[in-house]
């Protein structure tokens, strides 16, 4: 199996850590500078992780969980852990949205409505999965768990949130902090 993201995607990380002992090759890409043309040969959608295992190909962080988890004969996601997946993966979307935003040299806090939608969208599904936390909701070390971690922790990494009001969110991940692959794939390492 060979795995290819970047060590600072928190979609990649993901995936780093639920693969935790499983044997694969790692290929580090730099997708916004010298590796970009390379991502394009190997990925139409030009996104990170992509997974290839033997002759099987895929290209989302989501795809890929799922087809490790039918490999390993695991039980498939609940619908409750499908809706979890969808409000993680719109914060961090909305999130990579900003700082790409910010690295194109955009006001991402100029007002402009497009960014106030992105704030608006990271700040109501924060309050959201706190309350999740705060009912148990991720009291298992799980893939809805894993992914969770990698948000709070990215969005830490990148000084895009403060928790204010959402302080269980940091709890719930300094809690994690000590889990197996967790600190291998911090992407302060990076």
């Amino acid at each position: 199996m060979k795995l290819i993201g970047s060590t600072t995607s928190p979609y990649v990380r993901r995936i780093r850590i639920l693969l935790g002992e499983e044997p694969y090759e790692f290929v580090n890409l730099d997708i916004y500078g010298q590796d970009r043309e390379a991502l394009r040969r190997q990925n139409p959608a030009l996104k990170i992780p992509m997974l290839i295992d033997e002759a099987q190909v895929l290209y989302d962080s989501r795809v890929i969980a799922r087809y490790l988890s039918a490999k390993q004969n695991c039980d498939p996601l609940t619908w409750d852990q499908q809706n979890q997946l969808t409000l993680i993966d719109a914060a961090n979307d909305s999130a990579v949205t900003l700082v790409l935003s910010k690295r194109s040299g955009l006001d991402i806090d100029s007002g402009a409505l497009f960014y106030q939608l992105q704030h608006e969208r990271i700040a109501t599904t924060l309050k959201a999965l706190a309350e999740q936390v705060e009912e148990g909701h991720f009291r298992d070390w799980n893939y809805p768990a894993i992914c969770l971690y990698c948000l709070v922790d990215w969005l830490d990494f990148r000084g895009l949130s403060d928790f204010t009001g959402v302080e269980s969110l940091l709890a719930f991940r300094d809690s994690h902090k000590d889990k197996p692959w967790v600190a291998q794939t911090d992407p302060r390492l990076a």
